[in-house]
């Protein structure tokens, strides 16, 4: 983890001892020259950092939470680690298998990566335990329009959503144009 030491004085070399003026935290790390977006990028960094080992120490300690496994591969997939992503939502579908959260999160982040035929046989597994379910159905449609195709013979058409609008979040956002 990164870290950062903010001197209060400086060794007067004179004496060996700490001067009276101790110089300010502006002049120690340069403030006037570190621009404030980066000063954001790097807090924000940091505290995405904490969040991700929260979240892996909480898959550590149950492998079966999806609370926790869920949040992660959305970040992982937000620092284009998709790879990474799907390894976390393997894991959780090894000890939760058949959950159908992380099968509709792991089918949205193979959408993300244009694997489509695969999301699409995720979102068909876990619309047949749950034929009805809004998102899963919602999901799994953007998926076949993604992919250039649509279904038909449904019986509860789902809401539709703009489909370049989705590309286009997917493309820049990690997918959040999907739901999670």
């Amino acid at each position: 983890m990164l870290a950062f030491v903010l001197l209060a004085g400086c060794v007067n070399s004179h004496n060996s001892s700490l001067s009276q003026q101790p110089a300010s935290t502006a002049e120690l790390v340069g403030a006037k020259d570190v621009d404030p977006a980066m000063r954001e990028r790097i807090a924000r960094a940091l505290g995405q950092d904490a969040d991700e080992k929260a979240l892996r120490d909480a898959l550590k300690q149950r492998p079966d939470n999806v609370d926790a496994a869920i949040p992660l591969a959305r970040a992982l997939l937000a620092r284009k680690c998709p790879n990474d992503a799907l390894e976390v939502l393997d894991g959780i579908l090894l000890a939760a298998p058949g959950d159908l959260r992380a099968l509709n999160a792991k089918a949205v982040v193979l959408d993300h990566e244009g694997r489509h035929r695969e999301a699409q046989e995720l979102y068909r597994q876990a619309l047949a335990a749950e034929p009805a379910n809004p998102m899963l159905r919602n999901n799994f449609n953007l998926s076949l329009d993604l992919d250039g195709k649509t279904e038909t013979g449904g019986a509860n058409p789902a809401p539709q959503a703009d489909v370049r609008h989705f590309a286009a979040l997917s493309r820049s956002q990690c997918g959040s144009g999907s739901e999670w």
